[in-house]
């Protein structure tokens, strides 16, 4: 008698209606997105109930993420500027990016040390807890999501248009050093990523239309296939053993605003098999 085999996680849909989602982020027991085609933050519980947490006056909030004392940060992508909402709701300038470039910023870690690392354009650049901001890295092919292990050593990026995933060190101070190629993806375009508790990282992918958990050198441990875009992932719930993905249909760029009022964005989920861990 064979002995039965235990189903395959299966793909759900959790929410829909979004505009153009990104930068899920899982924060007090919820999962929390950037809907940057409706200029606003949303939260999401497991159940699927969700509401709008912030409204910004700006056109692009493409990334989130928080203080160690719990203020929210929002990239102002288009503005380059750096948001804070204070605890009262009110929004206020935190960091204004324009003298560093005045190319389009994206995507925002913050570390276990207070460090917030935001890219875009013209690379890396590192916001300190003192308050300080420089650039610590630069040339890359379109820079896109970030996460940083658990021990604050490593920093991944995604190069969307260079196929592959890039590493770093990271100095005490914050500095990056020992750029190297963490993974090639071969056909696999990065968008938003993450990092799981066996060292792995899932990154999302819009043009494949699908998720991969990876480990470092490159090899595929799974693959989750969707039905349009992935924009972003992020493993969270009770035991944080819930992939959750952001994905919408992608028509290119020309396309954004039509993509955006036809309201194609779903937030899906999925059982992972390793919690995640580290930032964001």
């Amino acid at each position: 008698m064979k002995a039965k085999q235990a189903s395959a996680p299966k793909l759900r849909t959790l929410m829909t209606g979004v505009a153009m989602g990104e930068s899920p982020r899982w924060h007090q027991q919820r999962l929390w997105f950037s809907d940057w085609g409706a200029q606003e933050i949303i939260t999401v519980d497991v159940d699927g109930r969700n509401e709008v947490a912030v409204r910004v006056p700006f056109a692009l909030p493409f990334c989130i993420d928080w203080l160690p004392d719990g203020r929210l940060l929002i990239v102002s992508g288009r503005e380059g500027l750096l948001m804070r909402r204070e605890h009262d709701g009110s929004l206020v300038t935190h960091a204004d990016l324009r003298g560093h470039s005045d190319g389009g910023w994206n995507e925002i870690v913050v570390d276990g040390r207070g460090n917030a690392y935001i890219n875009g354009g013209p690379g890396i650049a590192l916001l300190a807890s003192d308050g300080s901001v420089r650039q610590v890295a630069d040339s890359f092919a379109f820079p896109n999501g970030m996460a940083i292990t658990p021990d604050n050593s490593t920093l991944i990026i995604a190069e969307s248009h260079g196929k592959k995933l890039t590493a770093f060190d990271i100095a005490p101070n914050g500095s990056l050093s020992n750029r190297r190629v963490w993974a090639d993806l071969g056909s696999g375009v990065p968008d938003g990523i993450c990092i799981d508790a066996h060292g792995a990282v899932w990154y999302a992918d819009v043009p494949n239309k699908r998720c991969v958990r990876v480990r470092e050198g490159g090899t595929v441990l799974q693959t989750v296939n969707a039905d349009r875009g992935c924009f972003a992932c992020m493993l969270g719930g009770q035991d944080r053993r819930t992939l959750f993905i952001v994905a919408a249909e992608w028509r290119g760029m020309d396309k954004v605003a039509e993509v955006a009022l036809e309201r194609t964005g779903q937030l899906l989920t999925i059982e992972a098999p390793a919690p995640g861990v580290g930032w964001p």
